[in-house]
């Protein structure tokens, strides 16, 4: 079925909605969100047991989360720190399989995490992780962009960020040699990634770049030797993988279906039906397209798609000028967005209410991103914006982005369950983040704000559009390209013939009206994590389909706010858990385990 750009007809809650005693509705907010439940199970026992474990054994993503006393240490990458994650993973899916759970909450807290444990275990057994490498959310971009998440505030702040620069050249050795020992295995990256991962490292690896900046914010330390040393590392690194590597890498891009379905079940918590998904997105990517040529009638009428972006691309109208302004531009639309969606669609905690708009470093990927708040949200969450060399920012496409990475879209999302440390477990809340649920919900959230008016001008529904066809596009090349699948011979670019990775780029270019250079990365960013691409599609499928199977089978008792509370206040979970949720909205639940909030 083509997709459905038609309006959904949503309103706000109906206030004449029938209130159901015995039905799981939404939970309150706790003010302080720490401390967990006052009697926890033995899941919050075992996630709490997990996080610490794994907060040891990865101090970098212990940082990232906010959990204190590992800031001084690198994650060991080495073959034998992966055996010691790869442990503790077998030893939880067994304590996992002793559980009973009390309640529905219990039920969901064991689904999520033994579906993510054994999703993780896979990629180490497999040995997908000790060859993991591509531009785009790989190992040696951790051990760089560490550093951005670090508190960088108090002496004692800054001796932590001077040991971890000194290790950085240890930390890349160790790297290095899960890739040898992946090779010695005959598990290799492919040659594309490790060029495009070399020239990041030559990025970094520059006297005036990062880690020089770094050592010029410290007033109370000298870092200069050792941001010189991580520098060098990097610079090393990136040759070692320009030359040595790349000799050992193959020069087939594709995957194959069995590793891609690993995978993609990462990413999504799914097992997919790659045929029916790759034609799902060929059907998506067509009802886009007519769309598009529908409004680039109304905005330039006699012009084709590129020359209406040209014109948008310069219009004073869709146009600020300067970095700074960007920056504060999207500052102002996530607070009025916050502002006004509050208490009318969604319920916004006090510390969601803030979110930072901010620069992105240099170096780092060429699209905008988010990074939640951590545990006690002293560290907001925040969009990054890569605006480094660049003066000229159009608008008309950069609307719906804000409502993707911010409210109603990660920021709310990710936000909510840090906020939900009385009903989800501390795996939920910080180890459980999959592409499918958390991409899905953003491309949800763009829709909802089309579907509530805010993308009525013909210009911004453009930008959101292109951003859909971009997203469709992306299941298509994804899955055609590493599982090597045939082009409809019904299509007008290349029909019959199988995808290759020269097709790409002219398929992107032709479909989605974004520029060509911005495209070849996402080439590449598609042959290096493959079956990630496919989630924001994917994981918006279950969410609309699921809405509207809620809405038809609940009728006049369908709430919209309280919908969004409810999903959102259950976490992130895999799609296939996910589509069962939704399915259960509104449905009847046990007695004894009915919140006193709904009674």
């Amino acid at each position: 079925m083509a997709i459905d750009v038609s309006r959904s007809g949503l309103t706000e809650s109906n206030p004449k909605r029938v209130q159901l005693r015995n039905v799981w509705t939404n939970v309150t907010f706790n003010e302080s969100a720490a401390g967990g439940r006052a009697d926890p199970s033995d899941i919050f026992e075992l996630s709490d047991q997990y996080i610490v474990e794994t907060a040891a054994l990865d101090p970098m993503i212990a940082t990232f989360w906010g959990i204190p006393g590992h800031d001084d240490v690198m994650t060991d990458y080495s073959p034998e720190g992966w055996a010691g994650r790869l442990e503790l993973q077998r030893r939880t899916m067994r304590q996992l399989a002793e559980l009973d759970p009390r309640d529905r909450a219990d039920r969901i807290a064991i689904e999520v995490m033994r579906e993510r444990v054994e999703a993780e275990r896979d990629l180490i057994e497999s040995g997908e992780y000790h060859h993991w490498l591509g531009s785009m959310n790989s190992h040696h971009e951790y051990v760089h962009e560490i550093f951005d998440f670090m508190q960088r505030e108090s002496d004692e702040d800054w001796a932590n960020v001077r040991q971890r620069l000194a290790a950085v050249p240890d930390a890349l050795d160790k790297l290095r040699a899960s890739f040898m020992y992946a090779a010695d295995e005959g598990k290799v990256a492919a040659r594309r990634q490790a060029l495009a991962c070399a020239g990041q490292c030559e990025v970094w690896g520059q006297p005036d770049g990062a880690f020089g900046d770094l050592a010029s914010e410290c007033e109370s330390l000298d870092l200069t030797a050792e941001a010189g040393r991580a520098a060098d590392a990097f610079l090393d690194f990136g040759q070692w993988l320009r030359t040595d590597y790349w000799e050992l890498a193959s020069p087939h891009d594709p995957v194959g279906a069995e590793r891609y379905q690993l995978r993609a079940r990462y990413y999504n918590g799914a097992v997919l039906d790659l045929r029916d998904t790759y034609e799902w997105g060929w059907d998506q990517l067509h009802g886009i397209e007519r769309r598009v040529a529908d409004l680039v009638e109304q905005i330039l009428p006699g012009a084709s798609r590129d020359e209406c972006i040209d014109r948008l691309n310069t219009a004073p109208e869709y146009v600020i000028e300067g970095a700074d302004n960007f920056v504060a531009w999207n500052q102002d639309l996530i607070d009025r967005t916050i502002a006004e969606l509050d208490g009318k669609y969604f319920k916004i905690a006090p510390p969601l209410r803030r979110c930072q708009s901010m620069a992105a470093p240099v170096g780092g990927p060429n699209t905008a991103y988010y990074t939640p708040p951590n545990e006690d949200f002293s560290r907001p969450g925040q969009i990054w914006h890569p605006v480094a060399g660049r003066t000229h920012f159009p608008l008309w496409n950069a609307l719906t982005i804000v409502y993707h990475e911010s409210t109603p879209g990660h920021h709310l999302q990710f936000g909510q369950m840090m906020c939900q440390a009385h009903t989800l477990t501390r795996f939920q809340r910080l180890g459980a983040s999959i592409d499918g649920h958390c991409e899905g919900w953003a491309l949800y959230a763009e829709r909802l704000m089309y579907e509530l008016g805010y993308l009525d001008d013909p210009a911004y529904e453009l930008g959101w559009l292109v951003g859909q066809a971009l997203r469709a596009a992306r299941v298509i090349l994804d899955i055609g390209l590493h599982c090597e699948m045939r082009i409809p011979s019904s299509e007008r670019f290349h029909p019959g013939e199988r995808w290759r990775p020269e097709l790409g780029l002219p398929f992107l270019i032709e479909r989605t009206g974004y520029p060509p250079e911005y495209l070849a990365s996402e080439v590449d960013r598609y042959l290096g994590m493959p079956g990630q691409a496919i989630s924001y599609k994917v994981g918006e499928r279950v969410w609309l389909e699921g809405r509207e199977r809620a809405k038809q089978r609940l009728g006049a008792a369908f709430d919209l706010r309280q919908f969004h509370q409810v999903m959102l206040d259950m976490g992130a979970m895999g799609l296939d858990q996910l589509r069962a949720e939704l399915d259960a909205f509104g449905s009847p639940m046990p007695e004894e385990s009915v919140p006193a909030e709904s009674v």
